[in-house]
């Protein structure tokens, strides 16, 4: 399976197309640090061949820093699990079926928009989204902060 994504600040999903807002960024500066970044969309689009279908697939979605820790993506319902009370990846199971009208051979494309609010950033440097199916990394999306003093923040 391929996959495209990219960063932006917000993305949606209607009538099977991907909308984003504010999007193919990868730098935030900030005044200060920590920071607090009000939301980061994120606009995939799974390229499911035809070889593909009617079988279950997994994809999901973690947050990493420049020595590969797994960071926090936001905090889990109580109760569910996580021994310190965060979520660190995000995703689901997924099964496409092949419809009447596909050609033997189509691909088809499932487009996903994920928004994660208020993510918090400690420390300047590089980090990254990575996107896996079934297990298997396949895609990355860098980004990077730096601390530029107190001229304001932008994300860019």
């Amino acid at each position: 399976m391929e996959i495209d994504a990219i960063v932006a600040d917000s993305a949606i999903t209607a009538e099977g197309k991907l909308y984003l807002q504010g999007g193919a960024w990868y730098l935030v500066s900030a005044p200060a640090l920590p920071i607090r970044i009000p939301r980061i969309g994120l606009g995939i689009s799974i390229r499911v061949a035809w070889t593909d279908t009617n079988q279950p697939h997994n994809f999901d979605v973690r947050l990493q820093d420049a020595d590969g820790h797994i960071l926090a993506l936001g905090d889990a319902p109580p109760g569910s699990g996580p021994e310190d009370g965060k979520i660190r990846r995000i995703g689901s199971d997924f099964n496409v079926g092949r419809p009447a009208y596909l050609q033997p051979g189509d691909d088809q494309l499932i487009p996903l928009a994920m928004n994660i609010d208020g993510l918090v950033f400690e420390a300047p440097g590089r980090y990254e989204f990575v996107i896996s199916i079934d297990g298997e990394d396949v895609k990355r999306l860098p980004m990077r902060i730096v601390e530029t003093g107190p001229a304001g923040p932008t994300v860019g």
